[in-house]
């Protein structure tokens, strides 16, 4: 793609949506399952996404079910994030619901203190806070060799970017969707209120899922719709980091060196008995521009808006991925 001096391109050549090329011989089944093959290999030493950041400002806290396990994260008195089991360890109140005074989680039926270190039968869990992301280690969930850290995909320094994270809830399995993030061949054809000309330029791996080593790359070139035929052209390149993770990087046009990372967490299972998962993503946006400064600066103000955006998305993404969880629960699923 040539750089433009001004972002917007003018599509001359618009096509409804039945008209343009159909993309389902090169999204082969069989490539998409080596690549979600490969990636469910790679190592993520135990670590989950429980939210965002932002969330552990002053006294908040994170509550979340992972994969069957109560678990609550605040930040400690000395301002480190901490946590462990969501379970009072005296008679079992949800600590979800209980308050952070000070740095001291204090169970709200009780009175039970928790400074984040080990006291009355509550044993802490590793936590990491990337600055954008709060991780919390479960080495009984993961079943792998724990590592110290998670595995962080490069992104940009958060204090330049516009930073936003998204959380949405699918009747699913993380596999359900990391697959959904490895076909970008869907993206015009489900969003076409958002994607428009979108090509794969290069979709490296053995379509047989053959190659056991490497790192897949799925490269794209796409549009973002404006308003009418007006247009962002951008490329942008997929790779799968961890089992968990779909990290999407904007290579070349505007917001070069931009980031999406998507992370599914198992949450557990509903009242019937189906897995649920947590889309936790992470848009970390950057641009040269010089107006971006003042963006940033506006940070609050449009971090709804890029919510907002990333729901709409995902929506008909988490449709795709509670559609192929059915068909693979039900032995249905084609191939």
């Amino acid at each position: 793609m040539s750089r433009r001096r001004l972002p917007l391109s003018l599509r001359r050549r618009a096509v409804p949506w039945e008209g343009q090329r159909p993309t389902w011989r090169e999204a082969r089944p069989a490539l998409i399952a080596g690549a979600l093959k490969r990636a469910r290999t790679r190592p993520s030493g135990n670590w989950y996404v429980v939210g965002a950041s932002r969330a552990l400002r002053g006294d908040g806290k994170l509550a979340r079910t992972v994969a069957g396990q109560e678990i609550v994260v605040w930040r400690g008195p000395d301002g480190r994030p901490v946590g462990g089991p969501g379970i009072c360890p005296h008679l079992g109140a949800p600590l979800r619901d209980s308050p952070v005074r000070c740095g001291t989680l204090v169970c709200h039926w009780h009175g039970l203190a928790l400074d984040g270190n080990p006291y009355a039968g509550w044993s802490p869990l590793p936590v990491h806070d990337d600055g954008v992301l709060v991780w919390a280690r479960l080495d009984t969930v993961g079943g792998e060799e724990p590592l110290d850290a998670p595995v962080v995909p490069p992104r940009p320094e958060p204090a330049r970017a516009l930073t936003a994270v998204y959380t949405g809830v699918g009747v699913c399995e993380p596999e359900d969707v990391v697959a959904n993030r490895l076909d970008p061949w869907h993206g015009a054809w489900l969003h076409p209120y958002a994607f428009v000309d979108l090509t794969v330029v290069d979709a490296p791996g053995d379509p047989a899922g053959a190659v056991d080593d490497g790192p897949d790359a799925l490269t794209v070139d796409v549009s973002f719709k404006v308003a009418g035929r007006i247009v962002v052209p951008v490329r942008a390149v997929f790779t799968a980091p961890g089992p968990r993770t779909v990290v999407m990087r904007v290579c070349e046009g505007e917001g070069a060196g931009s980031v999406v990372e998507t992370h599914a967490t198992p949450l557990g299972a509903d009242g019937t008995g189906r897995p649920r998962t947590a889309v936790i993503e992470a848009v970390l946006a950057v641009s040269a521009r010089p107006g971006f400064a003042a963006a940033r600066r506006a940070a609050p103000l449009l971090h709804p808006l890029v919510r907002a955006t990333a729901g709409r998305l995902w929506r008909d993404d988490l449709a795709y991925a509670e559609r192929r969880w059915l068909l693979r629960s039900t032995g249905r699923f084609p191939g």
